[in-house]
């Protein structure tokens, strides 16, 4: 941490390979360092020149007569390990390495000289971005070590000179796309603290910068732009550490495809890809997805203005002057899922006293273009805010022109101030760059996107609500036991996949009950085991060759009385020979039949990066079809798992619909979070697990059916 301190804060740089040219990076990355008051001391490095820009230019670093926090690096690829290795010895801190040819040229030279710079970074405990990075740029230090013009080329300060806190990290493992973030948000007034491109990270990670930010204090939000995590265990520690210090991460994750996933012998390998995985550790620290660059910026300006004053609830109020843009706005809303219910009636009269009998207080409060420039955006905003049933007040507003806002500045700056609800501007009409200042210098956000505009409430309201509960949810934690090192040995000796009696040991330490009844391999104890059970029971193949018992005809149900469970037996033993006459066949199971109610299917699957996750969904035969699941990281919570299932899409069905009696979520809830403990305790030994269907109940569940795939 304290190198990462002197990487994106150093006092020294040394810029290896500068040149007068700025034609070419090299002098473009100078001229760009040279352009803004950065308090620090820049040392050239030039085997050429005796002079770069102004300053005197050194043969090599171990020249230069101080010592040297940053060293800067755009020379050839094939140097550079060359290059670091000098700057280790001569006690350089940190490097950044603008320089690409590394492993993005997918050759064996360029993989080797990538793994070499992270040799070196641990050799000398140096700091090191890159390398095919495009450097960064720390806001508040005016240093810039880039060629990006978006950094170069500009009208603005770097940093909005009005702004104190609320400030946005941008990073991003595409250069262009970190810079581009700065691009988009900058003109709309958005206080970035640093953006940094992170390249093919061969040392440094974007999770080990955010989480150097979140201790350096400066930072309240994160714009990132990922292609990959590298370190999972890096990921899910900061993820953590960020959610529970209450600075979101905003970020779009590149590579969603589900191409090349290979088939899965269950039903729970079959339904999840690569990025289904990323989406849960995403859903479980309340990292927001973005769908693009404005939108993202859009919602790190929401929460840059509002990080303490988040909405209670998906309430909200428009106001405007524009009768047809406060109707749009409204659509909008219900589109991203928040309420817009009718002002209760003081408010409404507060209001109405106020407007013509052509404008209307419900909400959207519209009150009409003449009485805005009589009472002002702000003071009506305030006096919606005013109602007890809103949670946040939406102002769409023009704001082509100032002179509407300088004539209500003052109270422009109170009700940004006194009001203790979130109020977003947003104009329906292209905002000049005075209004713009006005209004965010006054403290609103300016949006001139009304779905980015909807959605960004959304987000801050669910991410205050998610906060709230994972605070709330004790450390989960995998109990070191003997069950772990049972289950283990146990899998140890299957290779491939379970049947459905056989898992049903394993898994019943861990509070798992498939059931009672057992296996039969002959007709006589399939009649005993049956009479054992005393009632309608069900009969299914076993066999680690037969996954899918129904396309097999492996499955008998209600099946009673003597005669009906010997020619079940039968029928069921030739199906079973028929569709796989190669096939292990350990007998037939003789299980109780389960009650009606609601089927689902739990299982487990492995994720190369994140390793075993649990999957809920609305389970039966035709799982596959529905495809209504939701993947959770493991071990978890019974709160987790609760609010997990009210993510499903068929969520309301556990409810009860159509005058049917609610099933029992709390019973499937205490299911997932013991299977969740099992996949974790036994992680790198399950390949796939399957109960499906679990059928739930009004009270309590059953496991009709269950499939464990080992990894061995």
């Amino acid at each position: 941490m304290t190198n990462i301190h002197a990487l994106l804060n150093p006092k020294t740089v040394a810029v290896i390979g500068a040149s007068n040219d700025t034609s070419i990076l090299r002098g473009r990355t100078m001229a760009v360092l040279m352009s803004h008051p950065y308090a620090g001391t820049i040392y050239p490095v030039s085997r050429s020149a005796e002079e770069v820009m102004g300053l005197k230019a050194y043969k090599s670093v171990r020249n230069i007569p101080a010592s040297i926090d940053l060293a800067l690096l755009i020379i050839p690829a094939e140097f550079v390990p060359e290059e670091l290795e000098r700057c280790g010895k001569a006690g350089v801190k940190a490097a950044q390495i603008i320089t690409a040819g590394f492993a993005d040229g997918g050759g064996d030279k360029g993989k080797a000289l990538q793994a070499k710079i992270g040799e070196l970074a641990k050799k000398y405990d140096m700091a090191i971005g890159g390398p095919n990075s495009e450097g960064f740029a720390n806001m508040s230090a005016s240093l810039c070590t880039t060629f990006s013009p978006a950094v170069a080329e500009t009208d603005f300060s770097l940093i909005p000179n009005y702004r104190k806190d609320g400030f946005v990290a941008a990073i991003a493992q595409s250069g262009g796309s970190g810079f581009g973030f700065y691009d988009q948000g900058r003109p709309k007034e958005l206080p970035f603290s640093y953006v940094i491109t992170t390249g093919n990270e061969a040392a440094l990670e974007t999770f080990q910068f955010v989480d150097y930010l979140i201790d350096e204090g400066r930072t309240d939000s994160f714009l990132l732009f990922l292609e990959d995590v590298k370190s999972p265990d890096i990921f899910q520690k900061v993820a953590e550490k960020a959610l529970r210090a209450g600075k979101p991460i905003i970020l779009t994750k590149i590579g969603k495809s589900e191409a090349g996933r290979r088939a899965a012998a269950s039903h729970t390998g079959a339904m999840t890809g690569s990025y289904d995985a990323y989406k849960a550790m995403f859903q479980r620290y309340g990292i927001i997805e973005g769908k693009d660059r404005e939108e993202m910026c859009d919602i790190a300006a929401g929460f840059s203005r509002y990080r303490d004053r988040l909405p209670t609830g998906k309430r909200v109020a428009i106001c405007t002057g524009s009768g047809g843009s406060g109707g749009w706005m409204a659509e909008s809303c219900i589109a991203a899922g928040l309420e817009v219910p009718i002002l209760d009636g003081p408010t409404r009269a507060k209001i109405d006293a106020h407007l013509p009998h052509y404008a209307t207080s419900q909400n959207p409060v519209d009150g009409t273009a003449g009485s805005i420039r009589t009472i002002g955006y702000s003071v009506l905003a305030e006096w919606v805010a005013g109602s007890a049933n809103i949670d946040t007040v939406i102002s769409v507003i023009s704001a082509r022109s100032a002179k509407v806002f300088l004539d209500e500045r003052e109270h422009l700056f109170r009700v940004a101030e006194e009001t203790k609800k979130p109020i977003m501007m947003c104009s329906y009409t292209l905002p000049g760059e005075e209004a713009t200042q006005l209004i965010n210098n006054a403290g609103f956000p300016l949006f001139t996107n009304m779905p980015n505009c909807a959605r960004t409430v959304c987000e801050m309201a669910d991410y205050r609500s998610h906060r709230e509960a994972f605070l709330k949810i004790p450390e989960i934690k995998t109990r070191d036991t003997s069950r772990s090192e049972t289950a283990r040995s146990a899998l140890a000796e299957y290779d491939g996949a379970l049947c459905e009696y056989q898992a049903a040991d394993i898994l019943a330490p861990y509070g798992i009950d498939l059931g009672n009844g057992g296996l039969a391999t002959n007709a006589n104890e399939a009649v005993t085991l049956a009479k054992a059970i005393g009632a309608p029971v069900a009969l299914k193949i076993q066999s680690p060759d037969i996954f899918h018992k129904t396309e097999a005809g492996g499955v008998a149900l209600e099946v009673d009385g003597e005669n009906q469970i010997k020619a079940a037996f039968k029928s069921i033993s030739a199906n079973a020979i028929d569709y796989a006459p190669e096939a292990d066949i350990k007998g037939i199971l003789v299980r109780p039949m389960a009650g009606d109610g609601i089927e689902m299917i739990v299982g487990i699957t492995h994720d190369a990066d994140f390793g075993p996750m649990l999957l809920v969904g609305l389970g039966g035969i035709f799982v596959e079809v529905m495809k209504d699941i939701v993947l959770l990281p493991t071990p978890l919570s019974k709160e987790e798992a609760k609010s997990a299932l009210d993510r499903l899409k068929g969520a309301a069905l556990l409810g009860g619909v159509r005058g049917q009696t609610a099933a029992d979520k709390d019973a499937l809830a205490d299911l997932m979070a013991k299977l969740s403990e099992f996949a974790a305790e036994t992680a790198g030994a399950v390949a796939e697990l399957d109960l499906n269907p679990v059928i739930v109940h009004s009270t309590g569940l059953s496991v009709a059916d269950a499939l464990i795939v080992s990894a061995h």
